[in-house]
């Protein structure tokens, strides 16, 4: 499901009250939306009908799995009068986010409604959100569903094509109520949804960039799903032989952007733009200048800017200015050369370091220029060493952190998924799973 998002901010989704036993099914907690209409408008419970879901609960992945549908049957007393109105709310509420921002964006569910067989076309969804600190929210997420004539039996199938925000919504169950002429209620039940993460949108997805030993680029973009986190390959193009050392300056992704720079055998550092097209993921190459072999290591920040580690193992650090040039070097202090690696660490989270011992160290990203780049180290872990090399990724699977890939000295890949360590912050996590053998034919990933 492609789609333009709305920027978000994530938010806790509060459950609403616990459901209470009224005249036969379950409904909602007493409150203002959630009340199901006076005595005199549902009437005994032999008088209203009921809504069955087919199935059970349904599962409605939050990505770009596209839509899944919902099916469910509502029996209606004899002598309904049309047109029947129906309409279901969810049993949970949203919470506002920072500065009054929506948890969930502008198109987060996109539904179509039939009914016995016809089509109704798109059925609107209210996602209204309130204040945490608010008690009982007046409105919780609803979705209207058409007007039709009556029938003794009504058959509807609801499309929910939902976005990656919609995985906030968790695992509510949703009142059905179908409403007569009058407005008197003549059915009503209960449906299950499962809001689980789906595949991310290509923009948030990592990329790996490999080159073989003919020189050739080959590009493996993320699935989003850490069992096969990589498609097959692309080629990218050949000649990338020529380079002793090419690294990302911000992380590439599977949507084709993410830039790069490259540098020659003769020092000149040239600086290869993402198009944000998958097919052909760099623009030209463009010359930054020379003088740039005195450095035996480079590692993007993450903010565009580079970090280059000198013979005396001082760190620099080149901010990114206009087009390809950089500016003044500055500082960043010494002793880097007991690393034995570095590579970026996701989307603007920093760089991580492996030392002769095997540890490996998280530098955090502190802020933009003219700050110093890293915070303080703090240790991941030991036992890094069996790998020849690590590459930081972009998100590989569902869970909103960056990944990290090794390859072990058999040519096999290991993913490393990236964990929220209570200590260490984000970090890759110890457990790894295997992408795939083979992968000593390349000499430099990125």
């Amino acid at each position: 499901m492609t789609r333009v998002r709305t920027a978000v901010v994530a938010a806790a989704l509060v459950a609403a009250l616990a459901p209470v036993t009224f005249e036969g099914p379950a409904a909602f907690a007493a409150s203002p939306a959630a009340a199901v209409g006076t005595a005199a408008e549902v009437g005994t419970a032999a008088e209203a009908g009921t809504v069955v879901q087919e199935g059970g609960r349904l599962t409605v992945p939050a990505g770009e799995e596209g839509p899944v549908t919902l099916r469910f049957t509502a029996m209606l007393p004899a002598g309904v009068q049309g047109p029947v109105t129906a309409s279901f709310e969810l049993d949970t509420w949203l919470a506002e986010g920072e500065a009054g921002s929506s948890p969930v964006s502008e198109d987060v569910i996109r539904s179509t409604c039939a009914v016995n067989g016809v089509p109704y076309g798109a059925c609107a969804w209210h996602m209204p959100y309130f204040p945490p600190e608010l008690p009982d929210p007046p409105v919780r997420p609803s979705l209207d569903l058409p007007a039709v004539p009556a029938a003794e039996t009504l058959a509807y199938a609801v499309t929910l094509d939902a976005d990656r925000t919609a995985a906030v919504l968790g695992h509510p169950d949703a009142l059905v109520q179908l409403r007569d002429g009058t407005g008197a209620t003549v059915a009503r039940g209960t449906l299950g949804l499962d809001f689980v993460p789906g595949t991310p949108p290509a923009d948030q997805r990592g990329a790996l960039h490999a080159r073989d030993r003919d020189g050739v680029l080959w590009r493996y973009e993320g699935t989003g799903d850490v069992s096969r986190p990589f498609a097959t390959r692309k080629r990218v193009g050949g000649g990338w032989n020529a380079y002793t050392a090419v690294v990302p300056l911000t992380s590439p992704t599977a949507d084709g952007r993410g830039d790069v720079v490259a540098r020659d055998r003769a020092g000149v550092l040239w600086y290869y733009r993402g198009t944000g097209k998958p097919s052909a993921p760099f623009a030209p190459r463009q010359r930054v200048g020379g003088g740039w072999n005195v450095y035996t290591a480079l590692v993007g920040v993450g903010d565009g800017s580079l970090a280059a580690r000198d013979r005396d193992g001082v760190l620099w650090r080149y901010k990114k200015e206009y087009g390809t040039l950089y500016g003044p070097r500055q500082r960043v202090g010494g002793g880097w050369n007991t690393y034995t690696a570095l590579t970026m660490s996701g989307a603007r989270d920093g760089a991580l370091a492996r030392d002769g011992d095997g540890a490996l160290w998280k530098y955090d990203y502190r802020g933009s220029y003219p700050s110093p780049p890293f915070q303080q180290r703090r240790r991941v872990g030991g036992g890094w060493n069996t790998y020849t090399a690590i590459t930081g990724t972009a998100e590989l699977g569902r869970d909103e952190n960056p990944d990290l890939v090794a390859r072990g000295g058999d040519g096999r890949l290991w993913l490393h998924q990236g964990v929220r360590d209570p200590l260490s912050g984000l970090v890759p996590g110890s457990s790894r799973s295997l992408v795939g053998g083979g992968w000593n034919v390349y000499d430099l990933m990125f």
